[in-house]
Formats: C-alpha cells, structure tokens, sequence
C-alpha cells in the first residue's frame, strides 16, 4: 500500500530541514542533490508498481447496457481484455480464463422489492462480505442455505444481506454475480433474497474509491472506466443493485447496515419513503447530498448506512425499546461494526451480525426461526444466541 498525500499525490518523506537550511555549504548543497534524486527514484517506483500488477489479473464478466455492447461480455484474462457474445441470456467466459463465474443474466429489468413482509417462514442473516467470496460460500453451504452447486437450497426462507458486498477483498465480482443469481433462484423457490445496500455500495456509486481492492486497477484500465463507471446504473449488475432496498422488515425484525438512531424516530420517517430517496439518490454526489437536511440525515453519520451508536453506550435500554415501538419490531439487525462473532446487545434487541468476514478467514450467520435466534458457526455449528 503507498502512502498518498491529502492531494492524492505519492507521499515520499521530505529530506531534514537541515538540508535546506540557509547555510549554503557544499555538503548541504550534495545532500540536497541526493534529497531530490531519491524524491524522484521515490515517484518513479511507486508509478512503476501501480502500472504493473505483480501477477497477472483475471476478472469478469462485465455487461455494459449501452447501445451496441448490451449483448457483449467483457473478461479480463491473464491481464488482457476479451470479449463474448451473449446468447439467449448466457454468459459463457473464454477459454483459459480461471473460474469465473457465467451467469444466466435476467431478462427482465430488475424490480423493486417490497420491503415489508409478515408471515415469513425461517430467515438467515449475514453482512460485510467485502469481496470475501470463498468465505461467503463455505459459511452458506455448511448451514444448507445453498447446495454443493452454489444454488439457493433454503425452500421459502428468506435470506438478508445487510449491505458491504463491495471494497476490501479480492473476488467483489464473484460476490456480486453469486447474488445476482441467487436472487432469481429465491424467488423460483418461494423465498426471498433481500440484498441491502451499505455504505460501501454508496460510496462506490459516489466515486469513493479508497478502498478498492488492487486487483481491479487493472479491470478498470482495461476496460477504460473507472472502477465505479464498471457498477453504473448502465451496466447489469449496477442497474440490478439500484433496485434494491437499504431497509427491510420481516416479522418482527428490523434489517439494515448500520443502525437506526433516535433522529430517525424524531423525524418521523417511514421505511418505505427512505428506501425511495436512498434510490433516487444513490449516485449524487457528497457535497450534493450534504447540502439537503433530510439526505445528509441518512446518507451519513446518523442515517442508517452509517450509525454506530449501539457500540458507544450511546443509548440506554429505554431508547432502544422507544425505537423499537416506532417500528413495531421486537429486534433490529444490523452490521457495518465488525465483531468476532454474531452477538446480541440490549437483551438481544440490537443483533450484531458483522463477523468479520472481510478478514478472509471465517465468520458467522444468523439464523432465525420464529422466536429461536442461532449463530450459524463457520464449521457448520449452532448455538444459541
């Protein structure tokens, strides 16, 4: 990782203020020299490393919705750029280009979900993936909510991801396009997937890209975007998370990535219109959506991508049951604050379900049946919550 100054320059340590000093000597004036030739060895290493991956980059696929390339897949193989037609729905990756994923791409435009259900049957709940694909799998196939082939094995339960599938971690899009599938497939069975969007979906679509994995430096140059230009809502896997929800509830249960704060409550506001403007307004831009009292409310610190007081002993017990009864919900399940496991706060009315997944080497889930609340180990093991 190579340090950036505030204007997003290399940072390379200045030399002592001793070289620089208005004593003019020969020595200060050699040691000024190598001051400065080191500053440009500096640059030209860190411009040389960021132009050349140190292996090559396989990654994929890409559909772009603009006229001419809507029935065109785009692969990155070995670090180069190749390119497949798409028939009859099917995406089909060349020759010699790993094990990425082919899709069945869905013929229809993405529709918006509702985002409140009574009567459901048996949930699970996980979030915070950050790109970590294999460890999302083995964590869903060891609690059968999929089969060995990947595909949706949990009847008409209802499976929630509260937001973070982007940054961090190397295999973003084999996350994205897993869902994408599995969402389909859900819905054949009876059941729901119900993919909520988290600060890292937004910062993406905003162009925040300071936590992209390096691998898709070499995606975006070959397929000259920018990396948030591959998520637009002209591609397909871009248009498909705009249709989806930031909040949901089901039964007695509140999901989303961060948390509701007391101003939420204040202001009075219902999960239908928040989920609308959270849509409306995925691709402003920050200073855009700080200047709206209401927007710059849940896009950031207090909204519900972003709130952390549950973690601060910011509330009491009193405020959390206050919160509660505005929804009319018994518990409300959030991630974005990582732990080591899935735990209940407040008597189990806050459920945390950020396991720390992002760090690539195990994690937990959330299972849910009735009123029986389980923590799905990473082995395969249940306890109870």
């Amino acid at each position: 990782m190579h340090l950036v100054s505030e204007s997003g320059l290399p940072h390379v340590n200045s030399p002592s203020q001793d070289v620089y000093s208005s004593e003019s000597t020969p020595k200060r004036r050699t040691l000024a020299a190598q001051g400065v030739l080191f500053t440009l060895l500096s640059l030209f290493s860190v411009a040389s490393y960021s132009a050349e991956p140190s292996s090559p980059v396989t990654d994929g696929p890409y559909v772009f919705l603009n006229q001419g390339q809507e029935n065109t897949a785009y692969w990155i193989c070995q670090s180069q750029l190749k390119q497949t037609p798409i028939a009859n729905n099917q995406l089909a990756r060349p020759n010699n280009c790993g094990n990425l994923p082919q899709p069945l791409r869905h013929s229809e435009a993405p529709q918006v979900e509702a985002d409140t259900y009574t009567h459901a049957g048996k949930i699970v709940a996980l979030s915070d993936v950050h790109g970590q694909f294999d460890v999302m799998i083995n964590l869903l196939k060891a609690h059968k909510i999929i089969d060995d082939q990947n595909r949706w094995a949990f009847g008409d339960g209802h499976m929630v991801m509260t937001g973070d599938m982007f940054d961090r971690g190397h295999q973003v899009n084999e996350v994205l396009w897993f869902l994408y599938e599995l969402d389909k497939q859900a819905q054949a069975a009876g059941g729901r997937l119900h993919l909520l969007m988290g600060n890292h979906e937004q910062m993406v679509f905003r162009g925040d890209l300071r936590y992209v994995n390096e691998r898709y430096q070499t995606s975006a140059e070959l397929l000259n975007r920018s990396y948030d230009a591959l998520y637009n809502k002209d591609t397909e896997i871009g248009r498909w998370l705009r249709s989806k929800n930031t909040l949901v509830k089901i039964n007695n249960l509140l999901f989303m990535h961060g948390g509701i704060s007391p101003e939420w409550v204040e202001r009075k506001l219902n999960i239908s219109d928040a989920n609308q403007l959270f849509r409306q307004h995925l691709d402003d831009k920050k200073e855009d959506l700080k200047q709206n009292d209401l927007l710059n409310f849940l896009f950031f610190t207090n909204g519900p991508t972003w709130y952390r007081g549950y973690f601060k002993d910011a509330l009491n017990e009193q405020e959390i049951d206050q919160i509660l009864n505005y929804f009319k919900v018994d518990h409300i399940i959030v991630g974005h604050t990582s732990q080591d496991r899935v735990l209940g706060l407040y008597h189990n009315k806050i459920i945390a379900i950020d396991s720390s997944i992002k760090n690539g080497q195990s994690g937990e889930l959330l299972l849910i049946d009735q009123d029986k609340l389980t923590r799905g180990l990473y082995q395969g093991e249940q306890v109870k919550l």
